[in-house]
């Protein structure tokens, strides 16, 4: 009977023990092992969150880069139309100034024209005044001929 009671000892020895430690020593052990887990699983929260946040800002960053350059393209757009509009401005006013000044180079030829032909009239004149009092063989008196002359001269 020895190992018998031994036997029962030994196990009532052992159930106290897992008593024991399931009272005592298994709580202990447990909680650290608990919080660990809540930390590993609070970690990976975070990380599942953060990759999200990433994925976020990715798509954030290609949104704002796409609208960046459609802007971009519509400021480069708006340049050239600025630029060929300016440059058709500067043509326009190009275009003008020379039609300005070949008109005010007509006028001043046309007035150059007038002068030559009055200063021709009154060259004529003379020359007719001399011609006639070679041939007439007096001098005729221009001051007192001035109007016949004149209408000469506007004959010419």
């Amino acid at each position: 009977m020895h190992v018998n009671l031994t036997l029962v000892i030994q196990m009532a020895v052992f159930a106290v023990l897992i008593w024991f430690t399931m009272k005592f020593v298994w709580p202990m052990i447990l909680g650290p092992m608990q919080e660990r887990e809540r930390r590993i699983a609070q970690g990976l929260a975070a990380a599942d969150k953060g990759e999200e946040e990433l994925e976020r800002a990715r798509a954030s960053a290609e949104s704002i880069l796409r609208e960046a350059r459609e802007r971009a393209g519509v400021i480069v757009d708006q340049a050239q139309r600025s630029a060929t509009e300016i440059l058709d401005q500067a043509r326009s006013a190009a275009t003008q100034e020379g039609q300005r000044l070949v008109a005010a180079a007509q006028e001043q030829i046309a007035l150059d024209a007038a002068r030559a032909k009055e200063q021709l009239r009154q060259q004529v004149g003379v020359i007719a005044v001399a011609a006639a009092a070679k041939l007439l063989e007096r001098e005729i008196d221009a001051r007192a001929h001035e109007a016949l002359l004149n209408e000469f001269a506007a004959q010419l």
